[in-house]
């Protein structure tokens, strides 16, 4: 006869055994979806794979942990946990490994990246965000190790933020501050200088920020006693361990193939992020990786036999099999049925997933097929274009790539013909190149009306007083006014919270605002601008200050690997408006010079760089990103704090137009075009030149990505016939940039009457001091010498050799 308490603990049991039984099914799911993804990769219908076989049981007991409004910031092997919270399922996980570029059936990237990485919508159709604290979200990947680690230190620093910082309007984005970030990151991959900065970071932060190693002993072929001192992180780590003294980590262990263990050790983790904001390290050991690291080769060729009987022998999957069957959960005969009827469904679920992808370019080849075959009936060349029209259509399975360029040699053969079939087949390919391409190249920017360069200029507003102050002061009273009206803005950075920034653009605002709003940061630029990533992606406005542009370099792999590609990956389902402060401009010496903006454009395409020439400009650019969503870098001149600047009344309200440019003298000889700290010394030769008789147009870029939207320089062109760019970087760098968007963008080059010139700095880095600079960059001679040889070559009557 049963008791109410009998009767409690067998239903209990009964639930209990109903969810390890569907934790079973989720596990066996991935584990056969790496199973069948390696053979799709090896027959040639998919071009890489990486798994997260292996993994499965802890990531089974992380999904049980993991709330609605919690944060991944993962790496690719983590499709179980996936799989476990609902956001994956069979035919995804394949139209991921085959680069479906349809963003219904490949939700994770739309076929931008390769499977395993894994993402979730933030971002409505219309680019408004969802609301976060109703679903489970997943920052979205990338393939760079460690690269994820300071994007989970901003996505856990949100949470502090919403938790201890008042006016801010959480709706969508927190349930006071409740929710943690939660990483993951392999055991070789801690080697990465990006994990230890951002374990230090977190441990002064003290933020909710649980990070999971799974360790497998190996990284690729290279064991962990060449990765990790004592081939034991946790126990390195170990000095990060909170106590009674002082604050820090609480580092927990767990082996991997451990059910029990496992939740109970994920329940702690959350408990106490959660609740203490602590972070926490789950250090997980003795997995396995059945396949290898990837499908590029076998893990027999680094493995020994003892190595691999052990992992046969310890596989989680097996282990939690096992279990089920001692306790009596299941009987081997009921787990048999499930892995059969698993086995099953996923290859159903492949076969769906390719057909998904397949039908599409399938139809696309028989509309052209038709159309070539009407170009050849009518063509001198038939015999040549059925050729190309039959390889076409003989092969089994063909990708875009085929049907594009079939459709586009066939081209070749119609030059000197012309029929209506040769006009339809243009138009195809125009139709379908307009169709197709936008598949690969749409959402770099934001493509909805709150787009930056929708943001419409406001000038600056002054009283008439012509009150003249320091750059510096203009900068200090529009973040001011930044931090006033939006709530949801900070500033974080070396020295910009106590002291207000070395140049006090910031002065007396942090004891306005408080330590989280204007806040202090250690030396760890990585980080810096991990935290503005993460904390932009969950609904805040940071402001990430790196002190000066040379030390851009330490971030710059996080800025082009991670921000600059957020809203590409996702296809327009995330974002992260981040906004890069520092300075920079005719700084001396090797490592403070200033002058790799040739490398920056071209390693962060997706972040718009921004190159005021003054202090006003610079506030401006602020006040117009704060009214958009998307990422920039703002580089203020270093040497114009200082520079008095006539005072707006309108601060927070003025805005620099994006991607426009500034044409602040007009002339009729030259068009001179520069951005920056050399802009002004252009404008004091533009002077000098006039007694010469020489009369130059001077445009400021002010807008390095996008540049002249409106193509106001080819405008000057038509004008002056004469262009020169005059930059601080080394040769090749922006200059060369800015010659390509000039001439062949702008076309640019039908007006021109003299061969275009580039003035830039020596190829070496400036050596120190001022005669350094000198001889470096260019100087006022230099500009007015190179511009006063171009009117000499066009009228030697003039304008006499100099020398």
């Amino acid at each position: 006869m049963n008791t109410n308490s009998d009767l409690k603990k067998e239903l209990s049991f009964n639930d209990f055994k109903s969810q390890v039984l569907e934790d079973y099914k989720v596990a066996v799911t991935s584990r056969e979806c790496s199973l069948l993804g390696r053979r799709e990769v090896l027959t040639g219908k998919a071009k890489f794979g990486i798994f997260g076989d292996g993994k499965e049981v802890p990531q089974l007991a992380w999904a049980k942990a993991f709330a609605n409004g919690d944060f991944r910031s993962g790496y690719y092997r983590d499709q179980t946990f996936m799989m476990a919270i609902g956001e994956l399922d069979i035919q995804t996980f394949f139209a991921g490994l085959y680069a479906n570029t349809d963003l219904t059936l490949e939700p994770m990237s739309g076929g931008r990246q390769m499977g395993g990485h894994f993402s979730t919508f933030s971002l409505d159709e219309n680019g408004q965000w969802n609301d976060l604290t109703k679903q489970k979200n997943s920052s979205s990947d990338i393939s760079p190790t460690a690269g994820q680690m300071p994007r989970l230190l901003g996505l856990a620093q949100a949470s502090k933020i919403y938790r201890n910082v008042k006016g801010i309007n959480t709706n969508k984005f927190s349930v006071e501050g409740n929710e943690v970030a939660w990483g993951t990151i392999g055991n070789a991959s801690t080697s990465e200088g990006l994990f230890f900065e951002t374990i230090n970071a977190a441990g002064v932060l003290q933020v909710p920020m649980v990070i999971s190693v799974w360790d497998d002993e190996y990284g690729i072929s290279v064991h962990a006693r060449h990765q990790t001192t004592k081939e034991n992180i946790s126990e390195i780590l170990s000095g990060f361990q909170r106590d009674n003294e002082a604050k820090g980590y609480e580092i927990l262990r767990v082996k991997g193939w451990d059910y029990v263990a496992l939740i109970e050790t994920y329940q702690e983790a959350a408990r106490i992020a959660r609740t203490e904001h602590v972070p926490v390290l789950i250090h997980v050991n003795e997995l396995t990786q059945p396949q290898g690291h990837s499908t590029s080769g076998s893990h027999e060729r680094y493995k020994d036999k003892e190595r691999l009987n052990w992992e046969a022998k310890m596989d989680c999957n097996l282990q939690l099999r096992n279990w089920m069957i001692e306790t009596g959960i299941s009987t081997d005969e009921e787990l048999i049925a499930i892995e059969k009827s698993i086995k099953k469904a996923v290859r159903e679920g492949k076969k769906a997933a390719w057909n998904a992808y397949l039908n599409p370019i399938l139809n696309e080849r028989n509309q052209i097929s038709k159309i070539i075959s009407q170009a050849a009936a009518s063509s001198s060349n038939k015999v040549f274009i059925e050729k190309i029209n039959n390889d076409m259509l003989a092969i089994a399975e063909p990708s875009r790539k085929d049907v594009a360029s079939a459709s586009r040699r066939v081209l070749r053969y119609l030059v000197s013909e012309n029929s209506p079939a040769k006009t339809q087949l243009i138009q195809w390919i125009d139709t379908y190149f307009n169709t197709i391409q936008p598949k690969y190249s749409s959402h770099l920017q934001n493509e909805t009306p709150s787009a930056a360069k929708n943001i419409k200029e406001v000038k600056p507003i002054y009283n008439g007083s012509n009150e003249e102050v320091d750059g510096r002061v203009v900068l200090r009273d529009n973040f001011d006014a930044i931090f006033n009206k939006y709530p949801q803005s900070l500033i974080f950075g070396e020295d910009a919270g106590n002291i207000g920034d070395v140049n006090q653009g910031l002065e007396g605002l942090q004891e306005k605002y408080g330590e989280l709003r204007v806040a202090d940061a250690g030396i760890r630029e990585a980080t810096i601008l991990g935290q503005g990533i993460g904390m932009a992606m969950r609904g805040l406005r940071p402001i990430a200050e790196i002190q000066y542009l040379d030390y851009l370099m330490y971030a710059l792999q996080i800025m082009s690997d991670d921000l600059a590609t957020v809203h590409y990956r996702t296809k327009g389902r995330q974002k992260a408006p981040l906004i890069v402060r520092t300075r920079g401009h005719r700084l001396e010496g090797i490592w403070h010079s200033g002058s790799q903006m040739g490398g920056i454009l071209n390693l962060i395409r997706g972040i718009h760089v921004l190159v005021p020439r003054n202090m006003t400009k610079a506030a401006g650019f602020y006040n117009t990103l704060l009214e958009s969503d998307e990422p920039a870098l703002v580089v203020e001149c270093l040497n114009g704090y200082r520079l008095k600047e006539k005072k707006p009344t309108n601060f927070g309200e003025f805005k620099t137009p994006i991607g426009v440019v500034e044409v602040t003298k007009e002339g009729s000889d030259i068009t001179l075009l520069s951005y920056g700290s050399t802009f002004r010394i252009v404008q004091e030769v533009a002077k000098e030149l006039l007694q010469v008789g020489i009369d130059a147009e001077v445009i400021d870029a002010q807008s390095l990505l996008p540049f002249d939207i409106n193509h106001d320089v080819v405008k000057s062109l038509a004008k002056t016939n004469r262009l020169m760019i005059i930059d601080e970087d080394v040769p090749g760098g922006a200059s060369a940039y800015l010659l390509d968007e000039v001439l062949n963008k702008q076309n640019g080059y039908q007006y021109l009457d003299a061969v275009p010139k580039t003035l830039t700095a020596k190829a070496h880095r400036p050596a120190y001091g001022t005669d350094g600079d000198y001889f470096s960059k260019p100087s006022a001679e230099d500009i007015y010498e190179a511009i006063y040889a171009v009117m000499h070559e066009s009228n030697p009557n003039n304008y006499p050799k100099l020398r």
